[in-house]
């Protein structure tokens, strides 16, 4: 390797020494907060279907996760419904369930994510 070429790979790599460590705090900084935006809307769609919801899900449906055992609508744990199935029910009704319509758009997402994630449903 010629000197010229050996000087621009040292500064090249003194450059990346400068810049990996601030890179990787990004990163687990960017991996914690998505972690924790995870945690947040586990806890909102536990707090939807155990109370937030009028009436609350967690009067008629069985869900280990949010420590809810009704007996008039399915076992959802049982059921392991994909968000889509539990969305379309939360927004339309189905059987003796009413359509949610106080809920907006974006608290029957969180709850439908949370139900499927909490029975283990394929997203």
């Amino acid at each position: 390797m010629h000197n010229s070429q050996q000087h621009s790979t040292r500064r090249r790599a003194a450059g990346w020494r400068r810049i990996l460590p601030a890179l990787a705090a990004g990163l687990c900084a960017a991996a914690a907060a998505g972690a924790a935006h995870a945690a947040d809307a586990e806890a909102a769609g536990r707090a939807l279907f155990t109370k937030g919801a009028t009436p609350a899900c967690a009067v008629c449906h069985t869900l280990a996760d949010a420590g809810a055992a009704g007996t008039i609508g399915p076992d959802l744990d049982e059921l392991k419904p994909d968000a889509k199935r539990v969305a379309l029910a939360v927004r339309n009704g189905i059987g003796v369930m009413p359509a949610f319509e106080a809920l907006s758009d974006a608290d029957v997402q969180v709850l439908a994510d949370y139900v499927a994630a909490a029975t283990g449903a394929a997203q």
